[in-house]
């Protein structure tokens, strides 16, 4: 992993990013600049500073964010990733429905292959969470730690957080494939099983008939009777209700539900459909527009309503799949490219 170098600025973001124009830069090597202004100051050390202004910012580094730092990098542009270590993608036991996997294949190894792919082409690689984004000059500054860095274009892949069930285990349950949030991804693994869903609402009852696709063995699990018209589309579908506190149990491989007045049962498969939350804010505060789930509302380049800056993967998704995010990220990259000019 390449630490980011902190640099020692001769000049503010904004004259930096000044610089950026029509004959005030030359190009002196991948992702550095000669800049005519400072032509006193030794080639090795004005190209130092100047490294620090990037032309494209990712903050995210799952699928989204590693793919489009990938193409950006191929495309001979200067790029930095930044993660806080909470990508989704993480979380994944053995993904089978990712193109070219034909045994599957796990979250992180998928993350790790990206990676090390993107370091092949000298992608910076930080291990920090991003913790303001502002506009500065014709780009923007975000600041990390005690330390900030400028870049002309932004790419956010920040992605969403799944709201976890209150049950005792519940991380360990979901690397071993008990607690599952993403019937797209992995119903099929769920075929002919005991599958409970969790949660309130039209939400949960839309999972439960996804599902029932799968297995007619689904349940509702609810702390609260449903409505008289939830209930008749459950018992339509074929999908059973329960009744139950929401302290369930994780145990021998499979999720108890102890009490309740349908006493004792036991379920192979957990899909919680507790809801989101999405990682829209930072450009949300710069202006973006989002949708009513928070998702980043984009056009067909990627491009949110605030200029330069682009968005990618499930912080503009409702479909949170690993190809849609490696789509998106590739429409981004390239729009990202030309708009540098």
């Amino acid at each position: 992993m390449k630490a980011l170098t902190s640099i020692s600025w001769r000049a503010t973001s904004d004259d930096v990013l000044s610089w950026f124009s029509p004959g005030k830069s030359t190009v002196c090597g991948p992702g550095y600049y000669f800049v005519p202004r400072y032509a006193a100051t030794s080639a090795m050390e004005l190209c130092r500073i100047v490294r620090d202004v990037l032309d494209c910012l990712i903050v995210g580094g799952g699928p989204a964010g590693l793919t489009a730092a990938i193409y950006l990098a191929r495309y001979r542009r200067s790029v930095a990733v930044f993660d806080d270590g909470k990508s989704r993608a993480a979380w994944i036991p053995k993904s089978h429905n990712y193109p070219g996997f034909p045994s599957g294949v796990s979250g992180r190894e998928l993350l790790d292959r990206l990676e090390r792919q993107a370091e092949s082409y000298d992608v910076e690689l930080v291990r920090e969470r991003i913790s303001l984004l502002e506009k500065s000059g014709t780009g923007f500054r975000a600041v990390y730690g005690d330390r900030e860095i400028a870049a002309r274009r932004v790419l956010l892949a920040t992605g969403i957080v799944d709201e976890a069930p209150d049950i005792q285990g519940v991380e360990k349950a979901v690397l071993e494939g008990i607690v599952r949030y993403c019937p797209v991804c992995d119903a099929y693994e769920a075929i002919d099983r005991r599958i409970a869903i969790m949660g309130p609402g039209a939400g949960a009852l839309a999972k439960a008939r996804f599902l029932r696709h799968y297995s007619d063995r689904v349940t509702l699990v609810l702390q609260k009777a449903p409505s008289s018209e939830h209930l008749a589309e459950a018992k339509e579908a074929g999908i059973s209700i329960r009744l139950a506190d929401p302290q369930l149990e994780i145990r021998d491989g499979a999720i108890h539900v102890s009490n309740g007045p349908n006493g004792a049962e036991t379920f192979d498969v957990l899909y919680p459909a507790l809801g989101c939350s999405v990682g829209s804010a930072m450009a949300v505060r710069l202006g973006a527009a989002s949708n009513e789930d928070g998702c980043l509302v984009v056009d067909g380049h990627q491009q949110t309503t605030v200029d330069g800056i682009y968005a990618a993967g499930d912080v503009v998704s409702d479909l949170h799949q690993i190809s849609v995010a490696a789509g998106h990220a590739a429409v981004a990259a390239t729009a990202i490219h030309k708009s540098l000019g």
